[in-house]
This record gives C-alpha cells, sequence and structure tokens, in this order.
C-alpha cells in the first residue's frame, strides 16, 4: 500500500501567537511549511520558505496563483483582529477575507483542507462585531462544500505571552486581582501545543468523509475559571502568597474607555471593551468529539503552564508589561505639557531666561517658541503607536542636546535649585526603555 504524500501547508496569520507556534511546530515535525504574514522580519524561526504578502489585500486571483503555484494542500487560516480601529477592521478579516479566500481555493483547482480556527460559544451568545464576524465565517466555511476543519479554541495560552495571555501574566505577577464576578467567569484553556498537534493530525490524513467537514471544540475537558487560570499563573510567579488588592469594577471600566482610546492611537490594549464583553460572558465547550476523533489528550493548565515554575524572563516580563503603558503615557504628557507650559503658560519666563544671559530677542523669542513647539511636537509622535520609536528617539536626542547646549551657553542653569537639568537623566533613561520595549511579540 501506498503512502499518503504529505501535502504542503500554507499557515496565514504565521507571526500571530497561534500562528507562530503552529508554523514552527509543524515544520519541526517534517512538514513543509509555508508561512505567510504582513510581516515576519521580528518573529523567531523565520524560514526562507515563508513569505511576506499583504495578504488582507490580496485578491480572488492572487489567492489562487499562491495556492496553485505553491501546491498547497492544507491551508490553516490564523487570521484574526479584537476589535475595529485604525488598521484593524473585523469584517474585512473575519468575513471578507474569507470569502475570498473559499473562491481562490476554487478557482486554484486543487483539493485542499481549510483549517480555520474561530471560537466557541453560541451564536445566540454572540454580541461583539469580533463574535459575530468569526461566526459569519464559519457559516461561509460550513456552506461551501470545500473540506474544512473549524477548530473552536477557548483562551489559548502558549510560550509566547500576547494581549489576553500577557494581561493574565501581568494580572499574576502583580498584587492586583479581578473583582469576584469576573473571576469566576468560566474558562476553558487550551495549550498552543494541542492546537499543532490536531493540525499535524489532520494534515496527516487524506480527505476522507469523517474528517471532511468538522468542527471541534478545543480546549481542556475539566472546567476552570478565569480566576483559577491566573492562581496557577500565580503559583508559577511564586506570588501566591502574595496579598492582592481587588480591582473595583469603576476602574476596571474605566481602563477599557483608556484602552479603546488608545487603540485609536494605533496601541493594541488587552483592555477594551470588545476583549472585557468576551471575558465576562464567559465561554464553555465541549471538546468530546474532538477528543474522540483525534485521541489527543489535551493538557491540563497545570500541565501548559509549568510545574517548574516561571523562568526570570518570565517575571520580569510580566511585571513590566503594565507598567510599559504607564511609561508611554508619562512620556507622552510629558513632553506635551512641558512644550505647552513654556508655550502657553510661561512663555515670558522662558524667554527671560535666554535674555538674561544675553540673547537678543529677536532670536530669544522666536527660538523659545520652536523649542516648546518641538517638545509638543515629541510628545504627540510617542503618544501615536506607528510613531512611537521615532517620537522616542527624537526625545533622547533632543534631550541631550537640552543638556549639551546648557553645558555650553548657559552652565549656570546646571546649578538651579531644582535641579531640572539633572533630572532630564532619568528622562533619558526612561525612553531608552520605554523604546527597547515597545515590541508587542
Amino acid at each position: 500500500m501506498n503512502e499518503q504524500p504529505t501535502p504542503r501547508i500554507l499557515v496565514l496569520g504565521a507571526s500571530g501567537l497561534i500562528g507562530g507556534f503552529v508554523t514552527n511546530d509543524l515544520r519541526r515535525r517534517g512538514f513543509t511549511i509555508i508561512g505567510v504574514a504582513r510581516s515576519l522580519a521580528d518573529r523567531q524561526g523565520v524560514s526562507p520558505d515563508d513569505l511576506e504578502l499583504p495578504i488582507m489585500a490580496m485578491d480572488v486571483a492572487a489567492l489562487a496563483e499562491l495556492i496553485r503555484s505553491r501546491e498547497i494542500g492544507v491551508i490553516v487560516n490564523c487570521l484574526g483582529v479584537l476589535q475595529d480601529g485604525p488598521g484593524s477592521d473585523t469584517g474585512a478579516v473575519h468575513r471578507d477575507f474569507v470569502v475570498r479566500l473559499l473562491s481562490g481555493i476554487r478557482e486554484s483547482g486543487r483539493a485542499v483542507r481549510l483549517v480555520h480556527i474561530s471560537i466557541p460559544g453560541n451564536a445566540a451568545d454572540d454580541r461583539t462585531a469580533f463574535s459575530t464576524t468569526k461566526r459569519e465565517a464559519e457559516r461561509l466555511i460550513a456552506a461551501s462544500g470545500i473540506p474544512h476543519a473549524i477548530l473552536r479554541p477557548d483562551f489559548v495560552i502558549a510560550p509566547a505571552a500576547y494581549g489576553g495571555s500577557a494581561m493574565l501574566r501581568a494580572l499574576a505577577a502583580l498584587p492586583f486581582d479581578l473583582p469576584a464576578k469576573e473571576r469566576a467567569t468560566p474558562f476553558q484553556p487550551v495549550g498552543v501545543a494541542d492546537i499543532a498537534a490536531t493540525i499535524a493530525w489532520l494534515a496527516a490524513r487524506p480527505l476522507e468523509e469523517s474528517t471532511k467537514a468538522v468542527t471541534w471544540d478545543l480546549m481542556q475537558a475539566e472546567p476552570v475559571t478565569l480566576g483559577g487560570v491566573i492562581d496557577r499563573f500565580r503559583l508559577a510567579f511564586g506570588t501566591a502568597r502574595q496579598k492582592r488588592i481587588i480591582l473595583p469594577k469603576f476602574l476596571l471600566d474605566l481602563g477599557v474607555v483608556a484602552g479603546d482610546f488608545v487603540g485609536r492611537l494605533g496601541w493594541l490594549s488587552p483592555i477594551r471593551s470588545t476583549a472585557i464583553a468576551e471575558l465576562r460572558r464567559g465561554i464553555r465547550g465541549d471538546p468530546r468529539s474532538w477528543i474522540a476523533a483525534t485521541g489527543i489528550k489535551p493538557l491540563r493548565i497545570d500541565e501548559v503552564v509549568g510545574r517548574s515554575g516561571a523562568s526570570i524572563q518570565d517575571k520580569w516580563f510580566a511585571r513590566l508589561y503594565l507598567v510599559k503603558a504607564l511609561i508611554i503615557a508619562s512620556l507622552a504628557l510629558f513632553w506635551i505639557a512641558s512644550g505647552f507650559i513654556a508655550l502657553a503658560i510661561s512663555f515670558p519666563a522662558t524667554t527671560a531666561i535666554l535674555t538674561s544671559r544675553g540673547w537678543p530677542d529677536w532670536f530669544a523669542v522666536p527660538f523659545a517658541a520652536i523649542t516648546s513647539l518641538m517638545d509638543i511636537s515629541i510628545g504627540g509622535l510617542i503618544g501615536f503607536r506607528h510613531t512611537a520609536a521615532f517620537g522616542l528617539v527624537a526625545g533622547i536626542l533632543v534631550a541631550l542636546g537640552y543638556m549639551g547646549g546648557c553645558a555650553v551657553f548657559t552652565p549656570d542653569l546646571w546649578r538651579e535649585p531644582l535641579g531640572a537639568l539633572v533630572k532630564t537623566g532619568p528622562a533619558i533613561v526612561l525612553m531608552l526603555v520605554a523604546l527597547l520595549t515597545l515590541d508587542n511579540r
């Protein structure tokens, strides 16, 4: 009997939490993998076979050619966004792209199995654009007649941390806790390794009736709560006995407002209205059909998080995750406020510092105005995600310029009682910290 040839696998969203792990895991198992993402430069384990493509902008013909030219037998769709915002459209990513992908598979003329990563739960409980568009994609795939497997993992725990998983680690590492109602939310987590194992199991099998069209809930069989997941991380971080402050509901709601606001600036905060809405409704699923079909025994939460404890790198990340947001916000406000005060409130005093040292008015006044506007601009650049790196570098250079310029032209300012110039040094260090921790994944 001839052995079934191993199909070539196309992973869409290969730079994400699930997609990145799946790409590397399947490659280690011996599959031929082509990972596709908008940007792969920062992901570990990038192969020459991986592609950087504007996947969301590709039309049906381009998708069909990609599938045909690369001789793809399995497509794993890990694309997804949590909430609408600049550069993120749930309908475009979850529904419209799936429509084009299904047409592209048909036009490619190849027998392709589509493995689609979705979410568990009942359609009747869907309230957010995230969940409703995910469910629309499921219906489109089920009605397409294309061989498919819709995988519906609950809360995914991976070695890497991003978004909600990073948020739970931060809560576990710091002396804070969620309100009782949120802690009691039903959770059935799944290890990302179990998702990769399921995809490998599907890819190794022919397109037979028993696996031609399946929908499986992927999660551990034993029910857990959100609080239970956080407590498991606390055991790993060594903070289980730490006294904690329960965050009041109004503070959590205020964080949601702030998260939605910074989302408009390009920052993907894990505390946004969609994330909290999905968390508060809670999700249960039934993994029995998945376990029975594949024979995979899902790892429990204590096995996924690990019994040996967290590394020092894990602890540093978790402790700094929320502090990073405070650093960015404080630096943006620091530059904007300092420029605004100098320009609009204390401009005569600002220019007097220069004129008292012999600078002529015709030079001191525009110089003070320009530097004040420059400070405000730096704060604005830091506030927007896509320009934050440029703003931080500019802030460091400008601050060094201020310190050096004062040393040459107004050295007496270094003896100023409040030590304004001396305090610029720690601000530079803080901007360097922000710059080095700017990456999200």
